[in-house]
């Protein structure tokens, strides 16, 4: 008797480990970049702290980086997660023309985003915060999925409306990019509109023809999960150009 509960346990629990630990589905056309199980595929990097360094301190930065990666980044659950520190995740891949799928779930006064081929930003704010006198270009209240890092006032860069869920909700966005042109979708509202993306190292520069993601991380946790790609061809991306 004690053999036949010992082996129905064993069948009650392994389903559920396998289902914990099983790789993310992609919808047809799509491919996952995070596998749900451990940080294969991703590296660390703040560009912002090693923008202007060179030769030997660059190559120390980075390195430190790299080796700073597994200590504040960790998967539970499926989930990619950072308590708010440390540097960015990074793909190890680079992509060019592309359609992503990615959900997030953040805190309140946490601050994140999504850099597209290495490029700053799809902004991920708290809401919550108010539009301050001093600082007239910042303005959580008006929703995540802008290109924050584009020139104040022009077009993208504040979201086309709100549509982020309350904290807890998990949030869902789909972003194209196409050259320098972004569409973003989030929770299934169009937010930006085929805006240009602008190169923020160097504004007289393109946006680069390929780069990483990179999943920002300041201020709070963040956990990011689902995250899928989908390459889109010279076809494909000359009709949404309309060329």
């Amino acid at each position: 008797m004690k053999k036949k509960l010992s082996s129905l346990v064993v069948l009650l629990i392994l389903p559920l480990g396998m289902l914990l630990a099983a790789e993310p589905v992609a919808p047809k056309g799509f491919r996952s970049i995070f596998n749900g199980k451990d940080l294969t595929g991703w590296y660390g990097w703040n560009p912002h702290s090693s923008a202007k360094l060179k030769d030997e301190k660059l190559a120390a930065n980075l390195k430190k980086q790299r080796e700073d990666f597994s200590k504040t980044w960790k998967v539970e659950g499926g989930e990619l997660v950072n308590g708010g520190d440390g540097p960015y995740a990074t793909s190890a891949e680079e992509f060019g023309d592309i359609e992503l799928l990615i959900e997030y779930k953040t805190v309140p006064k946490a601050d994140s985003g999504i850099y597209l081929r290495g490029t700053p930003q799809v902004q991920i704010w708290d809401i919550n915060q108010p539009s301050l006198e001093k600082a007239p270009d910042r303005n959580p209240n008006r929703g995540s999925g802008g290109l924050f890092n584009n020139t104040p006032k022009s077009k993208g860069r504040d979201p086309l409306v709100v549509a982020d869920k309350p904290f807890g909700e998990w949030n869902s966005f789909r972003i194209k990019q196409v050259g320098a042109q972004t569409w973003v979708w989030l929770n299934d509202k169009l937010v930006v509109d085929n805006a240009v993306m602008e190169n923020f190292w160097d504004r007289k520069m393109p946006l680069p023809a390929k780069g990483p993601i990179m999943l920002q991380t300041h201020g709070g946790e963040i956990r990011w999960r689902n995250i899928f790609v989908r390459d889109i061809n010279a076809e494909e991306a000359k009709k949404l150009l309309g060329k």
